[in-house]
């Protein structure tokens, strides 16, 4: 019997924020028993650190860059494109979903509109246990749709959670969780290191908890009904943490996810420890190899990745990847005429390498509509405030300041990517190979941006009316805010 797929996806969770990875103010015993009983992966990317782009990596195996419209973020979604689990509905497959899919965004086909995952299944509600938390019951939902499947009938069923996604509701780790501000050993130095920021890591960490909570329930219900060891699972994230620097932003803190892939039926050797490079281009190869379909003759031709399959079969087989890249155009609007931030980068070794294409554009959007690509923060506003208050305006610089046309950092030294040693002479023999790694493989991926067309990214329709075109609008006197950021976010003009 082909084997069951479980793609269970948190919204906003970055790498190492699971217990299993050594994150002690972090409770995770669901995604922890998937790793322990599967694989765990130490060095997994997303191609773009952003929600729909990323999701679309995920269901298309294709780079971002490679997505037209769906590089972007709020995009409408290429029809010409196909996704995995519309594969395998086509093979026999019942797919169905819970909480967010692909989004946000407009998928439609022949005018109607495009189910890119499967059947939405969540409708049954529950009581969240604190303000801003969804109410869909992933696990109840997850059930209900096990209910309807007919005996034997492989499936494929995605849980999105909406956590940590903000907003959060303020102290509500301390508050609701019994978390102490003291059980965070370090905050990331591009952060003030504040009792509020600590706070808000905290918050945040519940929203993981809560989700995690959901995913513990649906491996028992999976084991009552016997169907755990043919059961493909993944649990993975779609970006990093939403925190200056991080969502949105181009670093291996903003693209390195937590990932844990258990199926009994077929991983060899549980409980390994994978350091390969894994990229989210690589999921949808790899379930379609595994079950044996040819994906050129399902219209999936050209993935950017991988099949991890051999791995899970054979524990001495090594993935053979030597870097990874990553990048980014147009996520939230904010910037005159709706235009991105355009960037590639490599990761390999110890180096990252980066190329920012528009220098001269600011990178989380601009200040005086709010930097529309950080969401709004206990965080955020700290930072905003030290620079405002002529107290410090180092951690507003690393978050929000315009950044060189190419950047370079040690990660050995550097872990969180702080220091730029681009003009350091010493390392200029690295940052060449590194720039010719990354022009090379962008060139033969026929990446609009390295072919002269990168223009096209900035002209592709958003598809959110209420926030298209928000910088003229903004700036022309309208009252309105984006609902994802403070007031107090916004920069007066000069």
């Amino acid at each position: 019997m082909p084997p069951n797929i479980l793609f269970v996806i948190s919204d906003d969770q970055s790498f190492p924020h699971a217990s299993i990875y050594g994150t002690s103010w972090i409770k995770t015993p669901g995604f922890d028993r998937i790793a322990k009983e599967g694989l765990l992966f130490n060095n997994a990317y997303t191609t773009n650190a952003k929600c729909s782009p990323s999701r679309a990596t995920i269901l298309t195996g294709r780079n971002s860059w490679l997505l037209e419209e769906a590089t972007n973020h709020v995009p409408y979604f290429p029809e010409k494109f196909i996704t995995f689990p519309e594969v395998l509905k086509n093979r026999g497959y019942i797919t169905g979903k819970t909480g967010k899919g692909w989004a946000p965004g407009i998928a439609v086909k022949n005018g109607k509109k495009r189910d890119l995952i499967g059947q939405n299944y969540s409708s049954i509600t529950t009581i969240p246990p604190a303000k801003f938390i969804s109410n869909i019951d992933y696990f109840e939902n997850f059930k209900f749709f096990l209910e309807e499947i007919v005996k034997d009938q492989p499936f494929l069923f995605w849980v999105g959670g909406l956590e940590p996604h903000r907003r959060y509701q303020y102290r509500v780790g301390i508050e609701y969780g019994n978390k102490t501000i003291n059980e965070i050993k370090s905050v990331p130095n591009y952060w003030p290191d504040s009792e509020n920021v600590r706070t808000d890591m905290l918050d945040y960490a519940f929203e993981i908890e809560y989700f995690d909570s959901h995913l513990e329930r649906i491996i028992k219900e999976l084991e009552i009904r016997d169907l755990l060891e043919n059961t493909i699972i993944v649990v993975t994230s779609d970006n990093g943490m939403p925190f200056p620097r991080v969502k949105g932003q181009v670093y291996p803190d903003d693209n390195r996810l937590p990932l844990a892939i258990r199926w009994g039926g077929g991983i060899k050797n549980p409980g390994r420890v994978i350091d390969e490079y894994f990229s989210f281009s690589d999921f949808a190869p790899t379930f379609l190899d595994i079950i044996g379909i040819n994906q050129d003759l399902h219209g999936m031709e050209d993935f950017s990745g991988k099949s991890w399959k051999e791995v899970f079969f054979n524990n001495s087989v090594k993935f053979q990847r030597e870097y990874i890249i990553l990048g980014k155009e147009r996520h939230d609007v904010g910037r005159e005429d709706d235009k991105g931030y355009p960037v590639r980068s490599v990761l390999k070794d110890n180096y990252f390498y980066s190329i920012n294409f528009e220098p001269n554009r600011w990178p989380a959007g601009n200040p005086e509509t709010g930097y529309l690509n950080t969401d709004g923060s206990p965080t955020k506003s700290e930072i905003l405030k030290l620079k405002r208050d002529n107290v410090n305006s180092y951690f507003w610089e690393l978050a929000f300041g315009k950044r060189p046309k190419e950047t370079l950092y040690n990660l050995k030294n550097d872990p969180r990517c702080i220091v730029n040693i681009a003009d350091n002479k010493a390392f200029e023999d690295i940052k060449s190979d590194l720039n010719k790694i990354l022009l090379q493989d962008l060139i033969y991926q026929k990446d609009p941006r390295v072919m002269g067309q990168g223009k096209t990214f900035d002209d592709y329709i958003y598809a959110d009316k209420k926030t298209r075109n928000f910088h003229k609008r903004y700036t022309n006197g309208d009252s309105i805010y984006a609902g994802w950021v403070n007031e107090s976010d916004f920069e007066k003009l000069n």
